[in-house]
C-alpha cells in the first residue's frame, strides 16, 4: 500500500493551533514533529502527515490544504507539500515502548496520558490528563503549555470561577476542573471549540466545564486570533468581575489589546485576589506585555521560563 506524506513547515507560535486543526478536522493516521536545529532559521517546526492512499485521497488532502491556508497566508506555515511514499516511516519511541508513547509529568501532580493509554496511577496525588495522540509534539508538549500547567497547579484553588480564554486543545480546561475549579472555555474557532468539547468528555469533567463559541468583551472584534477565517458574529463575554482567575495561552499582541478587559472580568473577594496567567509568548515581548499589564492595574506576583518562553501571572490590584 502506498501512503501521501504531507509536510509543512510552522513557527513556535503557530505550531500547537497546527496540530489542533488538523487532529480535529480531518482523519490523519499519524502525524510527526521534528524541531529545527537552526535557532536562526524562520520556521522552528516541520510537521509530517501520512495519509493510507484511497479512493477518497484527493479530497482528503484538499480539505487539509483549505484548513491550513488561512494560516500559509499570514506567514505562519510553509507551503504544503505532497509525496508518495512506499511506507510510512514508525516512530522510534513509539515502536520501543508504545504504552508509554505519551506520558508527560507536569509540576507535582499533572500528568498527561494518551487517550487510549492503560497507564496506572502510581501515586494517589496524581491528576491525569487523557490527550489524544495526534496533538502530541512527538518529544513532548510545547513549552508555552507546559507553563501554563504548572502556573495553573500552583495558583487553582477549589471552587474558583475560572476563564479559559483561547481554549484551544481543552488540556488547560481539563487541567483547571481537575484540579477543583469552574471553568468557562471560549474560543474564536469553531474546531477549537468542537476539541475542547472532546477533550472534557473524554476526561469527564463536564459538570465543571462549559465549552463555547466566543470571546472576552472588545476581543470579539479582533477576528481570528490565528490568522484563520473570521467567525461571525462571536458573542462577547461581558468583562464585569464573573472570574476568579483567568488563564491565556495566546499571541502577545492580544494580550496587550485585551489587558484592560482582563483587568474588568477579575474579581477578588476577601479570601482570593483575581489572579490574570498569560502565556504563549517569548521573552522579546515580556517587557511590552508587562508595560501593558502593569498601566491597568495589574502586578506581576508570579513568572517561570523555558528557553526563550515565559509564563507570567499577575495580580489584580
Amino acid at each position: 500500500m502506498s501512503w501521501i506524506e504531507l509536510t509543512l513547515d510552522t513557527t513556535n507560535e503557530a505550531v500547537d493551533w497546527v496540530c489542533t486543526l488538523l487532529a480535529n478536522a480531518i482523519a490523519v493516521e499519524d502525524m510527526q514533529i521534528s524541531e529545527y536545529c537552526d535557532r536562526n532559521a524562520k520556521w522552528t517546526f516541520t510537521i509530517q502527515m501520512y495519509l493510507s492512499e484511497d479512493q477518497q485521497i484527493h479530497q482528503r488532502i484538499d480539505a487539509i490544504a483549505a484548513i491550513l491556508t488561512p494560516l500559509h497566508r499570514t506567514g505562519l506555515t510553509s507551503e504544503l507539500q505532497t509525496f508518495v511514499i512506499d511506507q510510512k516511516p514508525f516512530p522510534v519511541e513509539i515502536a520501543q515502548n508504545p504504552e508509554n508513547s505519551l506520558i508527560r509529568r507536569i509540576g507535582d501532580r499533572l500528568v498527561i496520558v494518551a487517550a487510549d493509554s492503560n497507564y496506572t496511577v502510581t501515586n494517589p496525588q496524581e491528576i491525569i490528563l487523557r490527550l489524544q495522540n495526534s496533538l502530541a509534539f512527538g518529544s513532548g508538549l510545547h513549552p508555552a503549555t507546559i507553563l501554563s500547567l504548572r502556573l495553573l497547579e500552583r495558583h487553582i484553588q477549589p471552587k474558583l470561577h475560572v476563564l479559559d480564554l483561547g481554549s484551544g486543545s481543552g488540556i488547560l480546561s481539563v487541567a483547571i476542573a481537575k484540579l477543583g475549579a469552574k471553568v468557562l472555555a471560549i474560543d474564536n474557532d469553531l474546531i477549537a471549540v468542537a476539541a475542547t468539547e472532546d477533550a472534557v468528555q473524554r476526561n469527564q469533567v463536564a459538570q465543571q466545564v462549559t465549552a463555547m463559541c466566543a470571546s472576552l468583551g472588545s476581543a470579539s472584534k479582533l477576528g481570528h486570533w490565528m490568522g484563520g477565517d473570521s467567525v461571525e458574529n462571536v458573542p462577547a463575554i461581558a468583562s464585569d468581575q464573573k472570574f476568579d482567575l483567568i488563564v491565556a495561552n495566546i499571541f502577545a499582541r492580544v494580550h496587550i489589546s485585551l489587558a484592560a478587559e482582563f483587568h474588568k472580568a477579575l474579581r477578588s473577594t476577601s479570601t482570593h485576589t483575581g489572579i490574570l496567567i498569560t502565556a504563549g509568548y517569548t521573552n522579546d515581548r515580556e517587557e511590552d506585555i508587562t508595560a501593558a499589564m502593569s498601566a491597568v492595574g495589574f502586578e506581576l506576583c508570579d513568572r517561570i521560563q523555558i528557553n526563550e518562553w515565559l509564563a507570567i501571572a499577575y495580580r489584580a490590584l
